[in-house]
């Protein structure tokens, strides 16, 4: 059971709630049992939001099993009326409460006969879909359900040019400063921004989507079904260029130059080129930095990269394309867009990998052994173990990347948040060697810290491994306790330490 075991992506009804609790005056109800209701944790431990709307549980007990959860559901969203007057609750089960097959749209039906809050039951298939395929069908049905014909009769489109930024979501990895970013650029390019979706949105705001020219959606996990509804019933066309990185950043905007002047609405041709030439030279130091002597160190470095579809995708191109890093292996734990990701990353990588499962890709690592690991919470922690560096680029995260500083990943201002990144990520050349000069390494260990713990040095192979320089030691034992371990070697002599030598050098060859 997947359950038992880390995840990349949380069941369907995390997606649900983190896109109810990204709205403004939104409220969540979540029938489910304790043990299921982990969101408000995750939220206020993560988030950092000082005002933040808390999901209410109607709790599947004994009780409800026996006598039915009919009264609690109804009971639940009438006190949530009465308290709080949404604009709209969410009802959602989860994959736990929908065994029980109960008729959840009869309760709604009958609570919206006494209350005035507009009330909806969350349209996912909780046994099918993860995390972030409900993030994406729950916002497109929340808009849908605001934004149509019906509640909408007439559209006037803004006189200047305008976008809606969509897929800004709650627990959304650098997502408060992403926008920021894209503000910055677009508001440089003299294009308005009508509506951030859903991030601090309102249904107001939500009833004002069509007005804008077109729409924006920066990630692949969420925004896209919303932004095809928008352009199937609104005729509204949009930018789904992932602006990360300064290739993709300029051909995003280059993308909304060629929206803008094919638009009936613009009233004269525009042209961004000079624009993206001096964010690329003067507001972006990545393109500086490629060509500087430290970056140039890296060239030839062989790295793994596993996160979502967005960050993995874009993430591989920088390296291989922008800063010369030999990417070995790429990946995403998003099985549901692998055709997309194996797209575009085809040609930049030796080796791809799509599955979400960990203890696959931590075996993958210790398969390549690379210098650098670019990936999620989860291979930083297997980064730890195997003594590999790890940035981490992509969520699942801990509090590390829910910055109080201003960090966006996306835009140029992200290009020098990559390139930081990639860079503090590699150990650099002489620091492990300063570090024992100076006595910040414990050097006087009678033998070597390994994650094999069966497998000893004698004191010959152990005083040969002391006179490697301390920048080379760790790897240069690493590579031989693994050479060790093949042959089924528990103490490593000097014998055994020169044949593994011998063996990488002609592997190299």
């Amino acid at each position: 059971m997947k359950l038992a075991y880390w995840m990349y992506m949380g069941p369907a009804h995390i997606g649900t709630l983190r896109i109810v609790s990204s709205f403004k005056n939104m409220h969540a109800l979540m029938h489910a049992p304790l043990g299921d209701d982990y969101f408000n944790v995750m939220n206020s431990m993560l988030e950092r939001e000082r005002d933040f709307t808390p999901v209410t549980t109607s709790v599947v007990n004994r009780h409800v099993l026996a006598q039915g959860s009919q009264d609690r559901v109804l009971n639940n969203i009438r006190r949530k009326d009465r308290e709080e007057s949404p604009d709209l609750i969410v009802v959602t089960p989860t994959c736990t409460s929908s065994i029980l097959q109960e008729d959840l749209k009869n309760f709604i039906e009958r609570a919206s006969i006494s209350t005035s809050s507009n009330i909806l039951l969350a349209d996912v298939n909780h046994y099918r879909i993860n995390e972030f395929q409900a993030v994406d069908k729950t916002l497109q049905q929340i808009v849908e359900y605001f934004c149509n014909s019906e509640t909408i009769s007439s559209v006037e489109k803004t006189e200047e040019p305008s976008v809606n930024l969509i897929g800004f979501v709650a627990l959304g990895f650098h997502s408060t400063h992403d926008y920021q970013e894209l503000q910055r650029i677009l508001k440089s390019l003299n294009i308005k921004i009508n509506v951030i979706l859903p991030e601090k949105c309102t249904v107001e705001q939500l009833k004002t989507l069509p007005k804008a020219w077109f729409n924006i959606v920066p990630y692949r996990e969420v925004g896209l079904m919303t932004a095809k509804y928008l352009e199937r019933n609104w005729n509204m066309p949009y930018v789904s260029t992932i602006p990360l990185g300064l290739v993709e950043t300029g051909k995003w905007v280059k993308n909304i130059e060629s929206l803008l002047n094919t638009s009936s609405l613009c009233k004269s041709k525009v042209n961004f080129t000079s624009f993206v030439q001096k964010q690329t030279f003067f507001i972006s130091q990545a393109a500086w930095f490629s060509r500087s002597i430290d970056c140039q160190n890296l060239t030839g470095k062989r790295a793994v990269v596993f996160g979502d579809a967005t960050h993995a995708s874009t993430i591989t191109k920088v390296l291989a394309r922008e800063m010369g890093i030999f990417v070995a292996c790429s990946g995403t734990y998003c099985i549901h867009d692998n055709l997309w990701f194996t797209e575009q990353i085809q040609g930049f990588c030796d080796e791809i990998i799509i599955t979400n499962d960990h203890a696959q890709i931590c075996e993958m690592i210790e398969r390549i052994d690379p210098t650098a690991i670019f990936g999620t919470q989860m291979e930083r922690h297997v980064g730890k173990r195997l003594n590999i560096p790890c940035g981490v680029i992509s969520s699942p995260v801990h509090i590390q990347n829910f910055s109080l500083g201003y960090r966006p990943f996306l835009g140029y201002e992200g290009t020098n948040q990559i390139a930081d990144i990639v860079y503090n990520s590699f150990t650099l050349g002489m620091e492990d060697h300063l570090l024992e000069i100076f006595g910040g390494h414990d050097t006087k260990l009678t033998s070597p810290v390994t994650s094999e713990t069966d497998i000893k040095w004698d004191s010959e192979a152990q005083e040969e491994l002391n006179h490697i320089p301390g920048f080379v030691r760790k790897k240069v034992q690493t590579n031989t306790e693994r050479y060790a371990k093949t042959l089924g070697v528990n103490l490593i002599t000097l014998d055994t330490f020169y044949s593994a030598k011998e063996n990488l050098e002609s592997q190299k060859s």
